[in-house]
């Protein structure tokens, strides 16, 4: 009954439905961040595509998970780029590898995207090497080029490590705000929607393409900065610039997947909507009780715990799996 009635007033995402959004495309089943991966998530029911954005040397939004590019590209193998291997500190966490604030976007061209998670996909690894490295403004030209008037198509961009790439000298909000100028993409029902764990960003492009600019979801960490985010006094203060927040899934389920918080609903309140992150359908990602089996690479019940998400009102779901989320969105329209 609580998602029947949460379908009746949408907060002010304004998207008329739950929605699928496919987390850096369909990783499921096709190496992430490639045209494959966003082109499947499209086919499998995904109304958003939902990219991670870096900065290359050159000033340039492309997309990856991260800016070390060495689990998710055949970097290691090119041994032109042999000295560019370095260790840094970034957002607090060291790191060594190769980065993409280190590479043009002529160099990045170079590269290969490869499985990121091959033990755990492994029949993803048939697609290594045969995709490259995509930029924002080629994703949002595949969102639009496969749009319709019945069923738009729309990015959700995560912006990532905001801090550590205007350190850099990338300022990643005028970067990201002189972009979407540039594409005709500033619009509050336009095709982007801007994300990120870094409200100082989310912020900063606000105040750069005004109130009337992209639509906004605050990410929210399952850490302290988090739980004060998603108090009442937290959501209000997300509600004077952004129309959405993006929990984790064990934080709205609880860890176990049964313990539920009342967060969907504070949300609602304050206006915003949710967008749940990352819904899965191997068991390593699943709780206890949605397991099938023991093999961390086998397939779970991902229906499950996408209709569980969907009974709590919850406004999109964040996977990598969009054919399991769309299935569950269905059944909840068909019920209504």
């Amino acid at each position: 009954m609580r998602a029947i009635e949460s379908l009746a007033v949408r907060p002010a995402t304004r998207f008329a439905q739950p929605v699928v959004i496919g987390h850096r495309g369909a990783p499921a089943y096709r190496p992430e961040h490639t045209a494959a991966s966003y082109q499947l998530a499209i086919d499998l029911g995904a109304e958003l595509i939902e990219p991670d954005v870096v900065v290359s040397r050159d000033g340039v939004l492309v997309v990856r998970h991260e800016s070390e590019l060495s689990l998710s590209t055949d970097v290691a193998l090119h041994p032109d780029f042999a000295d560019r291997r370095t260790t840094k500190e970034v957002d607090g966490t060291v790191c060594t590898g190769w980065f993409a604030e280190d590479f043009t976007l002529a160099e990045l061209r170079t590269l290969r995207a490869v499985e990121r998670m091959p033990e755990l996909r492994p029949m993803n690894t048939a697609y290594d090497g045969h995709f490259g490295i995509l930029t924002l403004s080629e994703v949002i030209s595949l969102a639009r080029s496969r749009s319709t008037d019945d069923r738009p198509i729309r990015v959700l961009a995560e912006l990532k490590h905001a801090d550590w790439m205007t350190e850099q000298g990338l300022p990643m909000a005028e970067l990201v705000a002189a972009e979407l100028c540039r594409l005709d993409a500033t619009g509050t029902d336009g095709p982007v929607v801007v994300q990120s764990f870094d409200p100082g960003v989310l912020r900063d492009v606000r105040a750069l393409l005004g109130e009337h600019g992209p639509q906004m979801v605050q990410l929210v960490d399952d850490n302290g900065v988090g739980d004060r985010m998603v108090s009442r006094v937290g959501l209000r203060e997300i509600s004077t610039y952004a129309q959405g927040i993006g929990p984790s899934r064990d934080r709205v389920l609880g860890t176990n997947g049964r313990r539920t918080s009342n967060l969907v609903a504070e949300a609602h309140r304050a206006a915003l909507s949710v967008f749940c992150w990352t819904l899965r359908a191997e068991n390593a990602f699943l709780p206890e009780h949605l397991r099938v089996g023991t093999a961390p690479h086998g397939l779970g019940d991902a229906l499950a715990d996408a209709r569980r998400l969907l009974e709590l009102g919850v406004d999109g779901l964040i996977t990598d799996a969009p054919d399991y989320a769309s299935k569950a969105v269905a059944e909840l329209l068909a019920a209504v």
